[in-house]
C-alpha cells in the first residue's frame, strides 16, 4: 500500500502542502516535547532570529541527523517514504531545526519560500520540501503557520532581507495574495504540515501566553545534489528507521533524563547536608 493516496498526491500537486493529523501519536509527541524542553544543549546552540520589528524566535539548526529523537523522527519511514513519494526521487536530510516562539516575545516570520534561499546554495531544482511538526498547539494567537495555497506553482520569486530574515519580494507577494487563498494552519501537537519548497508561507508574532515550538525537517532529492559548496550538506545517503524507533528512542532519552535528575538531586542533598 502506498504511503500517499492518489487524492493526497493530487492535493500536493495542486496546493503544495499536506496537513496530516497525528503524524506523531500522543505518546511520541509528549516524548519529543519533554526531550526538547529539557535539552540544555539545544538551548545553548539556539540563535535569536529577529523579525522586522525586533521580536525574536529561538532557532537551533543542525545538518546531519543523529540517533536522538530528533534525528530518529527525521529518518523515520513514515516521513521519508512520504517525502520520496511526493518529490519523486530518493531524498536525503538537508537540515533540521527547532523553532521556538516563546510567549509574548516570539517573533514573526516574513513571507518567504524556502527555495527562495536554498536556490542560492547551488540547488538547481525546487525538488525540496519540509515537514513542520507541532510540539505545542499552534494557533492564530501564538503565531501558527500561514500559507498561500497553490503558490508553489508560481515558481521561485526574488527574496530580500527583512530584519535578520530573508523575505520574499513584497510586491510579488501582494499579487500572489490576490490569486491564492490564505490558510492559517492551526495544528494540534503531533500534527504535521508537509510543504513544497516554493510554497509561500509566514507566521505572526506570538503575543499569547502560550509557547509555540515546532520541529522542522527539510529534505532535498538525490538528483538535486547542490553544485556549489555550502554549509548545508550535499547528497548523503539517509539511513531510514522503522517507525517504532521514535518511541523506543524517546523512552530511553526520558529514562536517562530522569536518572540524571535523581542523581543531581542526590548530589545537591549531600552538599547541603555537608554544609549544615
Amino acid at each position: 500500500m502506498s504511503v500517499i493516496s492518489p487524492e493526497e498526491l493530487a492535493h500536493w500537486e495542486q496546493e503544495g502542502f499536506l496537513l496530516l493529523e497525528n503524524l506523531l501519536d500522543a505518546e511520541e509527541t509528549e516524548l519529543l516535547r519533554q526531550t526538547c524542553r529539557a535539552d540544555h544543549l539545544l538551548r545553548q546552540a539556539a540563535m535569536d532570529v529577529k523579525d522586522a520589528s525586533g521580536r525574536k524566535t529561538n532557532l537551533t539548526l543542525w545538518n546531519h541527523p543523529g540517533d536522538d529523537i530528533y534525528g530518529v523522527i527525521s529518518r523515520s519511514e513514515r516521513i521519508v517514504n512520504r517525502m520520496e513519494a511526493l518529490l519523486g526521487d530518493e531524498v536525503y536530510h538537508y537540515h533540521s531545526k527547532l523553532s521556538a516562539k516563546e510567549p509574548h516575545v516570539g517573533g514573526a516570520w516574513e513571507w518567504h519560500q524556502d527555495y527562495g534561499y536554498w536556490y542560492k546554495n547551488g540547488c538547481l531544482l525546487p525538488t525540496m520540501a519540509s515537514v513542520f511538526i507541532a510540539i505545542d498547539p499552534a494557533t492564530r494567537e501564538n503565531g501558527c503557520m500561514q500559507i498561500l495555497k497553490g503558490s508553489h506553482r508560481m515558481g521561485r520569486i526574488d527574496h530580500h532581507f527583512a530584519g535578520e530574515q530573508t523575505g520574499a519580494d513584497l510586491e510579488r507577494v501582494e499579487l500572489a495574495r490576490q490569486r491564492f487563498p490564505l490558510e492559517y494552519c492551526e495544528m494540534k501537537p503531533g500534527t504535521a504540515l508537509i510543504f513544497h519548497g516554493n510554497l509561500l508561507h509566514r507566521s505572526d508574532a506570538n503575543l499569547s501566553d502560550k509557547p509555540r515550538w515546532g520541529l522542522i525537517c527539510c529534505y532535498n532529492t538525490r538528483g538535486n545534489d547542490p553544485l556549489l559548496p555550502h554549509h548545508h550538506p550535499g547528497y548523503t545517503p539517509l539511513d531510514k528507521l522503522p517507525d517504532d524507533a521514535i518511541k523506543t528512542t524517546g523512552l530511553k532519552t526520558a529514562e536517562a533524563h530522569k536518572k540524571f535528575l535523581v542523581q543531581a538531586e542526590d548530589r545537591t542533598a549531600r552538599i547541603e547536608s555537608s554544609l549544615s
